[in-house]
Parts: C-alpha cells; sequence; structure tokens
C-alpha cells in the first residue's frame, strides 16, 4: 500500500431497513447482512416483526431495532419536537417491543439504527444522539448503534460505552458537510445502479464521498445502507452485493 493511501476494509456490512410493509424483504434478505427492523412505530406491528425476525434466522442475518417517531401517516419522516423523557421512551419501548419478539424466537437484538427523521435529527443533535444512546446502553449496553459517519450519533455513542457502526448510503446524496442531502429536495436519491456502484467503492475503498457540489468528504464506511422501498431496490441489493464480493470484501454484520 502506497504511502498515505487510505486502508481499505476488508469487511463490510450491508444493511436494509425491513418489516416496513414493503415487498422487497424476502428477495434482499439473502444479500445484506444486517436487517433494521421497523418497532411499529413508523411502521409495522408485532406480526411483520415476527416475520422479518423469521426471514432474518432463515439468512443468518444479524437482527436489529429500527425505532422511530410514532408517526405511520408519515412514515416517520416528519421531525417532531419531543422532550428528553419523551425521547428516552420512544427509544426504551421500541427496544423492549423488539426484544420480546426475539425471545420468542430464541435470539437476540444485536444493533440498533434510529428511522428516518429521527435519525437525520440526532446525526446533527448532540443532545439528542446523548438521549438515544443513553436509551440504547439502559436497555442493554452490548448493543451496537449504527449512525451516520463523522456524526453526533457516532460520537454519543463511544462517548456512552457502545460499539458503533458507522453508516454510509449507497442510494442517497450527500451534501459539503457530509449530511445527507434533504428527500425534500429533487437530487436526494441516486437511482442509477452506475452511480451508486461507483459511490459504494469510492466510500469503501477510499473511505470518502464526492458531494453533489462535487467536493470530496472524507468518512468511515462500516456499514451500507439499502433502502429497500426504493423502485430499483432489489437489483440495487443484488448489484452491490456482487460488486463487494468482487472487490474481494467479506460481507458480514459489524
Amino acid at each position: 500500500m502506497a504511502a498515505g493511501q487510505p486502508k481499505i476494509n476488508m469487511y463490510i456490512d450491508l444493511n436494509c431497513d425491513m418489516g416496513e410493509g414493503m415487498p422487497t424483504d424476502a428477495s434482499i434478505m439473502p444479500y445484506i447482512s444486517s436487517a433494521n427492523i421497523a418497532c411499529g412505530y413508523h411502521a409495522g406491528d408485532k406480526g411483520t416483526m415476527a416475520q422479518t425476525v423469521a426471514l432474518a434466522l432463515k439468512y443468518q442475518v444479524a437482527i436489529g431495532a429500527h425505532p422511530g417517531f410514532n408517526d405511520k401517516a408519515n412514515f416517520g419522516r416528519t421531525e417532531q419536537q419531543l422532550s428528553d423523557s419523551e425521547i428516552y421512551d420512544l427509544i426504551t419501548v421500541q427496544l423492549h417491543s423488539l426484544q420480546e419478539v426475539c425471545r420468542l424466537w430464541g435470539t437476540t437484538v444485536q444493533h440498533v439504527k434510529p428511522h428516518g427523521a429521527l435519525y437525520n435529527m440526532a446525526a446533527r443533535d448532540q443532545h439528542l444522539s446523548t438521549i438515544i444512546a443513553q436509551a440504547i446502553r439502559d436497555t442493554n449496553p452490548a448493543l451496537c448503534l449504527f449512525g451516520l459517519s463523522n456524526s453526533w450519533l457516532i460520537k454519543a455513542a463511544a462517548a456512552a460505552g457502545l460499539k458503533t457502526a458507522s453508516e454510509v448510503f449507497a442510494d442517497r446524496t450527500y451534501q459539503d458537510d457530509g449530511s445527507l442531502t434533504p428527500r425534500s429536495q429533487p437530487n436526494a436519491l441516486i437511482d442509477n445502479e452506475a452511480d451508486a456502484l461507483k459511490q459504494v467503492l469510492q466510500m469503501v475503498t477510499k473511505q470518502e464521498v464526492t458531494t453533489v457540489n462535487g467536493h470530496i468528504v472524507p468518512l468511515r464506511a462500516e456499514t451500507i445502507c439499502l433502502h429497500g422501498d426504493g423502485a430499483h431496490a432489489v437489483a440495487f441489493a443484488k448489484a452491490v452485493h456482487k460488486t463487494l464480493r468482487e472487490h474481494h470484501l467479506t460481507i458480514q454484520h459489524t
């Protein structure tokens, strides 16, 4: 390896948000290593949680909780201003809900990834991230928190003594500050497979991403998010999986 060249990860995690009522879960599950399962607030219920846990076990995929705002009407993608105790309860109630389902299947929750607006708010808000990390640690200090690379979620989780996985996105564009382009903007999503694969390889092999303005932003890529609700979700999952394997990267839970 040349001097100054970034170290290439030999292992990478592929995660996908599951149990949200999309018809793609069963088709995507064979190509990922971590499943973030909706816990009934922004989507899903005990029945869908059980179905998704069973599917994850079938394909030996790590099970994670995907707690969001209690707002199914907006799929948890609308920001809410809640008190500290309300945020704490939001996380713990959803975690316990999925843990209960997992116990029935003889398995456990391994990680937590906040959903939608909650995730994006926490990424830029130190106080909110600290409350989320505290709720996770109090529930189970062995859990790993998935958060946007270089964000407050990662910093707060590390400060709380939790394991972390810095997350990058295959199908989302980035702003110059390292944040995701808001979904309200027309260029937020990458719907071209070649562009998505190019971004994935840049993030994993160079530990950087090119923003919508053409700037290079360094990041840490430990887990790659694939969205199951995109028009090309299954094709993207297969293509990303195949490309990473072709570049001699082992896909496994972080």
